[in-house]
């Protein structure tokens, strides 16, 4: 039985992703509308901030971040 509407759409699309070598994954992040979201970011914010070796971290995530597709990080370079 051939699948048809939204289900046979969806079902072709990943079948070709996972042709394409890709597999579905899923992953939970903090919900940023939750109450308490932003003090506790403020609170993490303050305490990188005030650590002795902030810019030693700081130079660290430049290193290791893509801030967009013309960015590669260090770490992934090409030799």
């Amino acid at each position: 039985m051939a699948q048809t509407g939204v289900r046979g759409r969806v079902a072709a699309h990943r079948a070709e992703l996972r042709r394409r070598g890709l597999r579905p994954i899923q992953i939970w992040v903090p919900d940023t509308r939750s109450p308490g979201f932003a003090e506790e970011a403020r609170r993490q914010s303050r305490l990188v901030a005030a650590a002795e070796d902030f810019d030693d971290v700081m130079d660290f995530i430049e290193r290791v971040s893509v801030f967009d597709e013309d960015d590669v990080p260090v770490a992934n370079a090409p030799r």
